[in-house]
């Protein structure tokens, strides 16, 4: 009967016998995934207890939202599961790539040099650092510098060049680490890497401020990157750790004195986090955040899924479904325009939301290319749910995400792969 559903629902046959090939090959991985899920269901609930959350903190303010306790006990929430001196979580940051540019711009100063050090930033971060655009306020026309080292042939971080760099250029303030791939084809890196390279550096020089973009990165390992030794941190509600229910926002967590800064890079200096009113949103945020190690592990799965189907269907993929994983995102690499607008458009056919819909690649504003974005959510934009995005350049990969269940992960997955046979 099962079969049947997927035939009536545009799933082919011989899709069908894969999926069954790939979940037999995939459930021993599966059941390493469950300690990670219940260590850190186990990590939230401890936060929210040793907090005391109480009906009371699910407020509704307005205006200037002066002393709204849900806002404040969010961060004290977010401070502790992070093992983080501060925190500022606020609905006002609108995605990813604002909480990184707030972070960067709040420690930044003119003549101070930004390192990248693992290559080219996201494309959304390009205009941020003035890579890109003019005439928009970068961190380069306001005087900052800045450098990239590219990862070395393991993908991995090139720390002797690291070293070096930071050796002859006193005027390194900020290090920057992209844990996620990202729009490449790479790894993600673990948090063992992102140890390994915070020792040394730290080893030569302790002032340096180490930033990490740790966006789709949260609950999928024991341990975050600030528990390694990162200053700064940051991500996006309607990612991994929003699970699926927080509307929107992002949040920063770190050093207590480089929160301080970032909150008045927020609101304006001398008013820091006392101000932001709320809008009765708290209660999404917390009750996301108490979901988020389970809906994070359910698109690990879906990613795993994704990796050996597409594998066994003649694809190539990254990572491979038994690699070990630090972020939610599977790539495809389909060596053609047609077939990767074909695939994104068959996970948008599998979505609860807009399923009727033809998505096309369009000028998305902070990209370099046009880029095709499949994404039938409930939360506008949300890469906890499934969805596919791809930046329209050869070599034409797809970059999927998400899935608030593995049934729908699954689901989806089949669908964009009836599309394209």
């Amino acid at each position: 009967m099962l079969d049947n559903l997927y035939i009536e629902n545009g799933i082919k046959k011989e899709v069908i016998k894969l999926a069954e090939k790939a979940e037999e090959m995939i459930s021993p991985v599966f059941k390493d995934l469950n300690y990670i899920k219940m260590y850190n269901q186990l990590k939230v609930l401890n936060a929210m207890q040793q907090e005391k959350l109480s009906d009371a903190h699910f407020t509704f303010s307005t205006g200037y939202g002066y002393g709204d306790i849900g806002r404040d006990v969010v961060d004290k929430i977010y401070a502790r599961i992070f093992n983080a001196e501060d925190a500022i979580v606020r609905p006002h940051i609108v995605s990813g790539t604002h909480a990184i540019a707030a972070a960067l711009q709040a420690v930044l100063r003119p003549g101070d040099t930004l390192l990248s050090i693992t290559g080219t930033p996201y494309d959304t971060l390009l205009k941020v650092i003035g890579l890109k655009g003019s005439g928009m306020g970068s961190l380069k026309e306001f005087g900052v510098n800045y450098k990239q080292i590219e990862l070395n042939k393991e993908y991995k971080i090139d720390i002797d060049s690291v070293i070096n760099e930071i050796k002859n250029d006193s005027s390194i303030k900020v290090i920057t680490i992209q844990r996620s791939t990202g729009y490449s084809w790479r790894p993600s890196l673990t948090i063992e890497d992102i140890e390994f390279a915070i020792n040394k550096i730290k080893s030569v020089n302790s002032n340096i401020i180490i930033f990490v973009d740790n966006c789709y990165g949260e609950f999928l390992d024991i341990k975050e990157p600030t528990d390694v030794g990162a200053d700064l941190i940051a991500g996006s509600l309607i990612k991994n750790i929003g699970g699926g229910i927080a509307p929107t926002g992002g949040y920063i967590v770190g050093k207590k004195d480089l929160i301080e800064l970032v909150s008045y890079r927020l609101t304006a200096p001398g008013l820091g986090k006392d101000c932001g009113s709320t809008f009765g949103v708290i209660r999404q945020i917390l009750q996301g955040l108490f979901l988020a190690p389970h809906i994070t592990i359910e698109a690990l799965k879906g990613a795993i899924f994704c990796s050996k189907i597409m594998e066994l269907a003649g694809f190539e993929v990254s990572p491979k479904y038994n690699d070990k994983r630090s972020d939610i995102i599977q790539a495809i690499k389909f060596n053609n325009k047609e077939l990767l607008i074909k695939f994104c458009k068959g996970i948008q056919k599998g979505s609860p939301v807009d399923s009727f819909v033809e998505c096309e690649p369009w000028d998305m504003p902070g990209y370099s290319d046009p880029v095709i974005m499949a994404a039938g959510a409930f939360i506008q934009g949300s890469s906890i749910e499934l969805s596919a995005d791809a930046p329209i350049r050869p070599p034409y990969i797809a970059y999927v995400q998400g899935g608030l269940t593995y049934e729908h992960a699954k689901i989806g997955i089949m669908k964009a792969l009836s599309n394209i046979l």
